[in-house]
Parts: C-alpha cells; structure tokens; sequence
C-alpha cells in the first residue's frame, strides 16, 4: 500500500505511512527477545558454578586477589581528579559546537556577521575561567600525586 501524496505547505509530501516504521518495530521486537531469551537462558540452564568452592566465591577484580575491605576509604585525590576531568570534558561539549558554526561551511552567514565577534568575546572569556580554575588548581597541588 502506497502513500497518496498529500498538499502541505511545504508543498506536496507523502502521507504518513506506519508501514514505514515497521522495520524499527521489529528492531525492538529482536532485541527485547534477545534480552528476555538471555536473562531466562541464565537462570533455567545450569550455567552457573556446578560445584561452588571458596575461590570461585571470592570477588575478583582485574586479575588480583582482593586484599583488604570492600569499604576502605579513597583519598581525596581520586575524587579532585575526577571532578576536574568532568569540569574540563563538559568545557570540550560546549566548545566543540562552536566551533563548527564559527568555522564550519555550513553556517549562515549573516549570523556569523552580526553574532560572531560577541560569541567569539564570550568564548574567550569561558577559556579564561577555565584558565584560571586550572591555574589555582595546579597552585593549591591538586595536580601533584602524594
């Protein structure tokens, strides 16, 4: 069954057509059952330990044997670089799509004209915070690993 085509104001469109998204549909279908089949596969099929000993119960991590609690408390270090590795990729997310509308060929030109200069300031000044921040962050010794 085919689209009659239909008068918009963008002109002349194809009618919407459900058949169309039949194939998402079994898209879903296929990865649900997948997902069902393996997490049921898990539980009804012995595939699990048959003989449980001590060392298969252990936790196991990257190949070492575990040592110490679970619950041992990190240093604030970890924490400190985690943060600062976050602030400065979220300052990536915000550059990035500047910088294909700045200088990318795609853009409209007349918002490069009357925008461009006022968002390139703007810019400038977000780098200079995030100079600064890394700048009083490498003075306090964030950076040095004790």
């Amino acid at each position: 069954m085919s689209a009659t085509p239909i008068q918009t104001p963008a002109g002349i469109e194809a009618a919407f057509d459900l058949s169309a998204y039949y194939p998402i549909l079994m898209f879903g279908v296929v990865v649900l059952l997948f997902a069902g089949g393996t997490l049921l596969g898990t539980q009804l099929f012995p595939f699990k330990p048959r003989k449980p000993t001590r060392v298969k119960q252990m936790p196991y991590e990257s190949g070492m044997d575990p040592v110490g609690s679970a619950r041992m408390q990190f240093d604030i270090k970890f924490y400190l670089i985690a943060i600062l590795f976050l602030v400065f990729d979220v300052e990536l997310l915000f550059l990035y799509p500047w910088a294909v509308i700045a200088y990318g060929d795609g853009g409209e030109q007349t918002w490069k004209a009357v925008f461009g200069t006022i968002v390139f300031a703007e810019i400038l000044v977000f780098l200079a915070t995030f100079v600064i921040a890394y700048v009083y962050a490498w003075k306090k010794g964030v950076f040095q690993w004790r």
